[in-house]
């Protein structure tokens, strides 16, 4: 007899269903829709983990990797880790929410950020950003949109995926409102130190605050599925813990070994990436300021843009993305994987190569000018 299926709490985003590992890497030529930088290599940590004993790890996570992500700005303690950003996302919503809650969010953004208080049933609301306005924050407008049960406001600075910033001031402000709201804030900082001047770590301003972080995107590991969480509220990290026990118990202890290596040669491996963002940037900047289609905000942190074509342009743009793909092989993150227009698009500059990055433009003007009308 066929079950009932009754509400189901989860579903698949286009993010996921159409990501470049669903379609299938080897189909792909010039992967621009990658939000990370491009993938560390194993073998660069020079690390032998023949005599690691594959036991449970602290729950709280690895002493020494704590102490390398709390940087001095925190107490280790105050550090979590989770698998990956999105784990830390799923544990603090499930803690914090209950379905009568209110919860602000910074749109467009990151889907987990999205999908977790959804999933709850909470009463979500979008803190628009827009290129009109140079898809810059508003305070005024957060204000505005806070009510008496709100719960949770949710950031993330530098933005995904637009790639703007806020400055150290307004940062600044959203704690003070927090603070006088009672509300906590949970601030993504995943490309934190993907910025010429980054912000302080934002779980070390208040207690009302809670930051989230992973190595998937600046560090370019997301195959070791490490990410933390970051509060100074004894109660709330308890809270933390036992959401992580009750889920996964502890991390990889493999996985945390090498985030551990990775940290302990962290400036020498970033001064790399930084050199290679530093490069694909002025290369997408000469192709952006060329463009008879595109326009957009130029990004100032992380290593994402989020450009679109220029509504004079006529175009199919169903059929510009299927040309992108199937004829060009090239990739980028389309409008509506972030519930905006699809003449957005998400194009990331950290991961491809140069030649990638050249080439993947290219074939982006060319797909337009196959379907202008």
């Amino acid at each position: 007899m066929k079950m009932k299926e009754g509400h189901l709490v989860y579903r698949r985003t286009p993010i996921e269903k159409e990501s470049p590992e669903e379609f299938g890497y080897e189909r792909i030529k010039y992967n621009l829709a990658e939000s990370s930088v491009s993938d560390f290599i194993l073998g660069n940590l020079d690390i032998d983990l023949t005599d690691l004993a594959l036991s449970y790890t602290d729950h709280l996570g690895n002493p020494q990797l704590r102490e390398y992500i709390a940087d001095e700005q925190v107490n280790p303690d105050n550090v979590l880790t989770t698998i990956g950003a999105a784990g830390a996302l799923f544990i603090i919503t499930t803690s914090l929410l209950k379905p009568s809650d209110h919860v602000v969010i910074l749109h467009p953004n990151y889907v987990a950020n999205l999908e977790s208080p959804r999933a709850i049933g909470c009463q979500v609301e979008y803190l628009q950003l827009t290129m009109e306005d140079q898809f810059q924050f508003s305070l005024n407008k957060l204000e505005q949109l806070i009510q008496p049960n709100t719960r949770l406001i949710s950031l993330t600075y530098p933005h995904n995926p637009t790639g703007t910033m806020i400055t150290e001031s307004q940062l600044n402000e959203i704690i003070s409102l927090i603070e006088s709201k009672g509300i906590y804030l949970l601030f993504d900082e995943t490309y934190r130190e993907m910025t010429p001047d980054p912000l302080p770590i934002v779980g070390s301003l208040s207690e009302n605050a809670i930051s989230v972080s992973s190595f998937s995107k600046a560090y370019g590991l997301p195959g070791i599925r490490i990410g933390w969480l970051i509060s100074q509220n004894t109660n709330l990290m308890e809270n933390f813990l036992a959401g992580k026990e009750l889920i996964f118990i502890c991390n990889s202890i493999v996985d945390e070994e090498i985030a551990a290596h990775f940290l302990a040669r962290k400036k020498e491996f970033l001064s790399k990436v930084s050199l290679h963002v530093k490069t694909n940037q002025e290369i997408l900047t000469r192709w952006m300021k060329t463009s008879d289609y595109m326009e957009w905000v130029e990004p100032s942190g992380g290593v994402i843009c989020f450009p679109r074509i220029k509504s004079s342009v006529n175009i199919d743009i169903e059929r510009f993305y299927e040309t992108l793909k199937m004829k060009y092989k090239t990739f980028v993150a389309p409008g509506h994987w972030f519930e905006v227009d699809k003449r957005f698009m998400r194009i990331g500059y950290g991961y491809p190569s140069k030649h990638e990055l050249e080439s993947g433009l290219q074939c982006i003007t060319d797909a337009i000018k196959d379907c202008v009308d």
